[in-house]
């Protein structure tokens, strides 16, 4: 298990053009294996919590508008100023045979990332999963921590006898965020039973929201990141989704898939500092399948739109 975390500092730009996008260009090897037939993720949300505009994607790449060469990481929000193009998430590896297992995306020309979480093992999927997971959960940590408030009143009530949850939240509706939040995988097709990260208000392992439990926003700083390796959510606004390199084959690279579970977030902050002209990108890389990954490099790749879009740099 990995995690990459990568953060952006905005600045400003007169182009809104990367790198020029020439269009499908798809060659696929029929001796690749197929694992699932899948379709490619069309998921996508707009994150403009601070200063920035930014187009997140369920299929593995960010900001670039589909099929077209403009793109959506707009810094001063409503200036029509952009400064990113597009990223992507590049894994790398061989197996104990030296053959090559890659899953990368430039401008989706095709695709090696689906959405969805694997079997552990076998690293496998089906369609139906793929379409299920589509899509971003998103959360606002002030939301979050005001339902854990309105839920601790209530127990305040039951002990003291007191009225606090109803006088301080008055006509209170508990979000869907919260009620829809993914905390468990389908066991009965051999998902891993936690998936998104939850407080568990009594311990019993069961995300209970009618119990109190909640996305985990990590408000009491119970865990240090630096020597800590739970994934808690980050940021004031966060999109969570989970995607993986087995849906199908993969068209972009045209190589052999790795068994890859990767837990995504893109969050944001409100401040007023630069942060507040920053998103954040956290990535936990899971390796579902059998085989031990050699040589193994994880990346980001980023093209950049500051100006000419011929002499941008990574």
């Amino acid at each position: 298990m990995f995690k990459i975390l990568l953060f952006f500092l905005t600045l400003a730009s007169a182009s809104i053009l990367g790198q020029t996008w020439v269009g499908k260009q798809t060659i696929i090897n029929p001796l690749v294996t197929r694992a699932a037939s899948c379709t490619p993720p069309s998921g996508k949300t707009i994150m403009e919590l601070n200063n920035v505009r930014a187009l997140i994607h369920t299929g593995g790449n960010l900001w670039q508008i589909p099929n077209q060469n403009t793109c959506m990481y707009e810094v001063p929000k409503n200036s029509g100023i952009v400064a990113l193009f597009t990223s992507a998430l590049w894994l790398g590896g061989t197996d104990i045979n030296d053959n090559l297992k890659l899953a990368a995306l430039r401008y989706r020309d095709g695709q090696d990332y689906w959405t969805g979480p694997l079997t552990p093992g076998a690293a496998t999927i089906i369609p139906e999963e793929c379409k299920k997971y589509d899509k971003h959960f998103v959360t606002v940590k002030d939301d979050v921590r005001a339902f854990a408030s309105w839920y601790d009143a209530g127990l305040e009530d039951i002990e003291n006898g007191t009225n606090l949850q109803n006088s301080l939240y008055p006509n209170y509706q508990i979000p869907l965020e919260i009620k829809n939040w993914p905390a468990h995988g389908d066991i009965s097709l051999g998902q891993d039973y936690y998936l998104a990260p939850f407080f568990d208000r009594n311990n019993n392992g069961i995300y209970e929201w009618a119990l109190g439990d909640y996305p985990w926003y990590d408000f009491t700083k119970s865990i240090s990141c630096k020597v800590d390796r739970t994934v808690s959510l980050f940021g004031d606004q966060n999109f969570w989704w989970v995607m993986n390199d087995k849906g199908n084959i993969h068209t972009e690279t045209n190589s052999e898939p790795i068994g890859m579970e990767i837990r995504s977030q893109a969050f944001a902050f409100t401040s007023n500092d630069q942060i507040n002209n920053m998103t954040f990108y956290n990535y936990q890389l899971i390796n579902r399948g059998t085989q031990t990954l050699y040589n193994t490099y994880f990346g980001i790749f980023v093209d950049a739109a500051l100006g000419n879009p011929n002499n941008d740099y990574v």
